[in-house]
């Protein structure tokens, strides 16, 4: 099966949510405790889009199989050149290359929007991911210790960077 890239719909908000929510509840992916309504969901993403950065999905099917983004780093306007990025696969399509398809692409819109570097903040326990964006040229830049709680315990932040 082929996995194809293309522009967010809010038509895909519902799969997204699902994915989301499924990290929220059971992965430290991300920070958050609480699952997301599709209204705040689709308001994130569409505030993503807002402010000209893309929001892109990973299709097996013409079914959303995974979703990826990039947004600000940080707010103040000197890092207006360095972005954050987000990969998400659904639990149920791991393995299939969808994370790496959303990545290449991601990579390539940054490029063509002149910015210089690429930030992944990933919890220190997903080495999995440490290693997979390794193969794409990001190296660690740093770990923050003990910057979240979740799960009843202390996680650490690995900031990785690449730049374009």
């Amino acid at each position: 099966m082929e996995i194809k890239i293309r522009p967010y719909q809010i038509e895909d908000a519902p799969i997204i949510l699902e994915i989301i929510n499924y990290n929220i509840l059971n992965a430290t992916a991300l920070y958050d405790y609480e699952p997301r309504t599709l209204e705040n969901q689709v308001a994130i993403l569409g505030e993503k889009l807002s402010k000209g950065f893309p929001v892109i999905v990973a299709t097996e099917n013409e079914t959303v199989v995974g979703f990826g983004y990039y947004s600000e780093f940080r707010f103040r306007e000197a890092y207006k050149f360095t972005v954050e990025h987000s990969v998400y696969a659904h639990p149920n399509h791991l393995g299939k290359g969808i994370g790496k398809s959303i990545l290449e692409n991601l990579i390539l819109l940054a490029k063509a929007q002149k910015l210089h570097t690429m930030i992944g903040v990933i919890d220190a326990e997903n080495q999995s991911s440490i290693e997979f964006h390794k193969k794409f040229g990001f190296e660690i830049a740093g770990t923050i210790k003990e910057s979240g709680f979740k799960f009843n315990r202390w996680l650490h932040s690995v900031f990785m960077q690449k730049m374009l």
